[in-house]
């Protein structure tokens, strides 16, 4: 008994450490997928307000670019915040 209790004190060690790995990727994962589909929809939108009317397309893109432009710094941030917790642990 006393071995089977050392091998599960091994593990609990080994794998205790670990969480903050499997709680980083969720959380950064959710939030890149959650950008990503915020620029997707934003560009299909800018694609369907150009379609229906091109004479106000430099006026619709100039608008939207702020948006995308801080849509894709979450997933960039994200990422990078993502990589402090792997490599800083």
């Amino acid at each position: 008994m006393d071995q089977a209790a050392n091998v599960t004190a091994e593990v609990a060690a080994i794998i205790k450490p670990t969480w903050h790995y499997m709680g980083a990727a969720i959380g950064f994962g959710i939030t890149t997928l959650g950008a990503g589909i915020g620029i997707g929809r934003l560009a299909a939108a800018i694609a369907e307000g150009i379609a229906r009317q091109p004479s106000a397309a430099p006026q619709i893109t100039a608008g939207a670019n702020l948006p995308l432009f801080l849509l894709e710094g979450v997933a960039i941030l994200s990422l990078v915040f993502g990589l402090v917790v792997v490599f800083l642990k």
